[in-house]
């Protein structure tokens, strides 16, 4: 009896450090599929992408931190899209969809208006009206598998008016931005805008 009762202590005292191992083992466990997850998605769901320049002022600033996703992304006209597209100036661009495949895109530059198929868009989002020309002609039809693009700044920014940079191929994009984190006092989603909420 006396044995069974040593034998009874013993497993006593060795049970607080066995559930300690055993937490750590599975605090680890968890820590290490949360780092998996993490590297999946970053891999191949999301993106962090940070704003170079000021072509999308005022609604994204030079150094804003972007997550860009394009799982089960369609392009949208009004969605803000990454795109790798070289031009001679830089590599990555964040800019704005305005029309896709098969719209037509025409641009009133003296009243700084953009029309796709005929209808005027809303500009209420934008730096300034769109009076900068490029080298394209207007109107212009987009191709299959293309998006034609603008930044938000439309008097300083390089987009789709200029040949160099053209339409783009959607295969180009890296994915659209949905989440700014930084800078924090600015941290939320990106706002959907309605290219045509001045005809609804």
């Amino acid at each position: 009896m006396k044995k069974n009762e040593e034998f009874i202590d013993d497993e006593l005292e060795a049970t607080p450090d066995t559930d300690i191992k055993r937490d750590i083992f599975e605090w680890g466990e968890a820590l290490v599929s949360a780092l998996m997850i993490i590297i999946l998605l970053f891999a191949f769901a999301v993106r962090l992408i940070s704003v170079s320049g000021s072509s999308m002022l005022p609604n994204l600033h030079n150094g804003d931190y972007l997550i860009v996703s394009k799982l089960f992304y369609e392009p949208a006209p009004g969605d803000v899209v990454v795109i790798t597209k070289r031009t001679a100036r830089e590599d990555s661009i964040v800019k704005r969809i305005i029309a896709t495949e098969f719209q037509t895109v025409d641009i009133d530059f003296e009243k700084g208006v953009v029309y796709v198929d005929d209808i005027p868009t809303d500009s209420s989002f934008t730096n300034t009206p769109t009076n900068r020309r490029g080298d394209v002609e207007f109107p212009v039809k987009v191709p299959a598998g293309h998006i034609f693009v603008l930044g938000d700044n439309r008097n300083g920014s390089s987009d789709s008016r200029i040949s160099e940079f053209g339409m783009i191929d959607e295969r180009y994009i890296v994915g659209r931005a949905l989440l700014r984190i930084w800078p924090l006092r600015d941290f939320g989603f990106l706002e959907k805008i309605d290219l045509y909420s001045l005809n609804s």
